[in-house]
């Protein structure tokens, strides 16, 4: 016995000693899906430390070159480099964002350090800085429009990132950089586990609050669901976000002033389209006021069937509409006015087929084909399914994989994540790119959940049919304040009557959506835009105010709160869409003085839409191939606004997208 017990850990022992980490191979496995289930937890600290090594050797052999600086020898070998850092970052930030763990937490732990020091060594690497500057300041005439805006992008972000500044301030920054990045995941994973209480206490995700508080009856539940979700991040215990917060806006003010700026919005903003904060405070006010004149207006028809409420006896007299009537008494109102109820939409929008409809319209548009695929490596086999997407010609544009149910180690709300970008190889080989979609949905949808698979399936296909030469720009690598049009444009599509004929079929009896409630869900799709169009703005205004700041000194979150609520005119039976502590997408996911993007590309997406309204047919084969030519295949190989111009032959009108938000007739 004794025996056979050390003969079978020697074979451990010698299978332990042989194993090879995945990361480190190449993969065989179909069209280069990662091999998950080979990845083990331990696999990925080695391999992060392998990358940096590896790229740190990269970036010495460009700087290291005698030959005079070329775009060939610094800028497109520098497009190249960290190969083996992308492999392991593209799964490992997929996998926290999905199936979190306490391992995988301390992965992070150790990962974020390391890498952020690696970036901070390469933003403040003055011999690869000054190859790039030559280069920059040297004759572009011969290189393409891509090439270009490459060199731009690499050039624009060393300066933004500080080489300029003395060794001390660069030093300062690598250590605000490190420590604003380990604070930023603690505040996501905060977020994550408050948000798993609300669900524990109430039984409902976060994702469904805004179903839960329109369909419940009892306004004391409705109360406390409010108080929950917005107290989220607040509540006093170890998820507090409050003090994070605060380290990060010092840590956010204090690199903003290093680097010659005087807040935060204003270092952010200089790379983005709107450019400066005075312009996106103006192009907030503006919409603020309308969609509050807006929402008043939706608030007295509430209000009217309350007081036939309270005249009932169900609730009582002088009762006014609250920040948790709304949603409540918003349904009733659009039954009353559109004869709409979502207990008779759903049972239509089966999650299975409404991605058979983000399909479809993709093959009439673009001539995107989709083909499930079978036995191939996934992260989580029991939920995640996988496609291969090729063009009419056959041609490989990438792998589509989608990851919907909600999951307590899931973060909440719905996204897209490049696991693999596209750029070419090398040996000029075209890498496709592996594209992931992920939500937290149920099995019939509302119709605010149908426009959400379209929209991040609008983000997907930017990711998949890009045709760039090199990663920087491929696919959404634009600009921040430009990235959301594509995913908002593909909105337009979800309850175009012919499209519905193709995707919505109830669930009992298996026939087609009726043409009288196709009317009325297009009908009521501008209903409730005040509300729904206030809170998304006063969550931008509340972003910026943020990021104005000059100190946090003595700042009090809830006081600061209630000022810039009072001074940007929010009535109060309507707070911002985030409250501070559980603003993920500022505080943890790069949309830090951002946050107006949506209703910035907005704008775009609306104007855009109207031109195939004005064809007569919003499947307009050959203006769908001119926008995915212009936009969806050029990523961010050039300027925002001359592709805008390109498409649209003028500059973008906001006329569509006031309409659309029902803020002008």
């Amino acid at each position: 016995m004794k025996k056979t017990v050390i003969i079978l850990l020697t074979i451990m022992t010698m299978t332990a000693c042989t194993r090879t980490n995945p990361f480190m191979t190449e993969w065989d496995t179909p069209y280069g899906i990662p091999p998950f289930d080979e990845i083990q937890t331990s696999d990925y600290i080695p391999a992060i430390k392998a990358g940096i090594e590896e790229q740190q050797k990269e970036i010495d052999a460009i700087t290291s070159n005698t030959e005079a600086p070329t775009f060939e020898n610094t800028i497109a070998p520098y497009e190249l480099s960290g190969g083996l850092l992308q492999k392991v970052a593209g799964v490992l930030y997929n996998i926290v964002e999905t199936d979190r763990s306490e391992e995988l937490d301390s992965v992070m732990e150790e990962a974020i350090p390391l890498m952020t020091a690696h970036s901070d060594n390469i933003a403040f690497n003055k011999d690869l800085y000054k190859r790039v500057e030559a280069v920059y300041h040297g004759d572009q005439s011969k290189l393409s429009r891509e090439q270009q805006m490459v060199l731009k992008k690499i050039f624009e972000d060393f300066e933004h990132n500080g080489i300029g500044l003395p060794e001390d301030k660069q030093n300062r920054l690598r250590e605000i950089n490190t420590a604003m990045a380990a604070k930023i995941q603690t505040i996501g994973n905060n977020i994550l586990a408050e948000s798993n209480a609300f669900k524990e206490k109430f039984g409902i995700s976060v994702s469904d609050y805004p179903n839960a508080m329109t369909t419940t009856e009892d306004r004391a539940l409705r109360q406390q669901m409010l108080q929950a979700y917005t107290m989220r991040g607040h509540n006093g215990n170890k998820n507090d976000n409050r003090q994070l917060i605060l380290d990060v806006m010092k840590l956010r003010i204090e690199k903003a002033k290093i680097m010659g700026y005087k807040n935060p919005a204003s270092y952010i903003l200089e790379t983005k389209m709107a450019h400066d904060p005075e312009t996106v405070d103006t192009f907030l006010a503006d919409i603020m006021k309308a969609s509050v004149a807006k929402a008043k207006e939706e608030l007295a028809d509430m209000q009217a069937l309350m007081n036939e409420d309270i005249a009932a006896g169900k609730v009582p007299a002088g009762s006014t509409i609250q920040p948790w009537d709304w949603w409540y008494y918003a349904e009733k109102v659009r039954k009353q006015k559109y004869d709409l109820n979502e207990d008779l939409t759903k049972p239509y929008f089966k999650l299975e087929n409404v991605v058979k409809g983000i399909f479809t319209a993709a093959k009439e548009l673009y001539g995107v084909n989709m083909e499930k695929l079978e036995d191939v490596p996934s992260y989580n086999p029991d939920v995640v399914t996988t496609y291969k997407v090729t063009a009419d010609d056959g041609s490989l544009l990438g792998i589509f994989t989608t990851d919907y149910l909600p999951r307590s180690s899931k973060r909440g709300g719905a996204w897209m994540n490049a696991i693999r970008e596209q750029y070419v190889d090398a040996s000029g080989n075209m890498v496709r790119p592996i594209i992931v979609n992920v939500g937290n949905l149920e099995e019939y949808l509302t119709i605010d959940e149908v426009q959400t698979v379209f929209h991040e399936f609008g983000h997907a296909l930017h990711g998949l049919l890009t045709q760039c030469h090199y990663l920087s720009v491929s696919g959404t690598n634009v600009k921040r304040d430009f990235v959301e049009m594509f995913s908002q444009f593909n909105e337009n599509w979800a309850f175009q009557p012919s499209l519905l004929a193709k995707y919505a079929f109830h669930k009992d009896t298996g026939k087609v959506i009726p043409t009288e409630l196709v009317d009325k869900i297009n009908n009521s799709l501008k209903f409730n835009q005040g509300f729904m169009t206030t809170e998304l703005c006063a969550a931008s205004i509340l972003d910026m105010k943020w990021h104005e700041l000059e100190s946090v000194e003595g700042l009090d979150i809830d006081s600061f709160e209630q000022q810039v609520c009072k001074e940007m005119g929010l009535i109060p039976e309507i707070g911002p869409r985030y409250r501070t502590t559980y603003f993920n997408h500022i505080f943890s996911s790069g949309y830090a003085a951002g946050y107006y993007g949506y209703l910035w590309a907005e704008v775009l997406d609306k104007d855009a839409f109207s031109l195939f309204e004005a064809t007569g047919n919003v499947f307009n084969k050959d203006l769908a191939k001119k926008f995915k030519e212009t936009f969806l295949e050029k990523g961010g190989s050039e300027e925002p606004m001359t592709l805008y111009r390109t498409f649209a032959g003028r500059e973008p009108d906001n006329t569509a997208f006031l309409k659309g938000r029902g803020l002008i007739d």
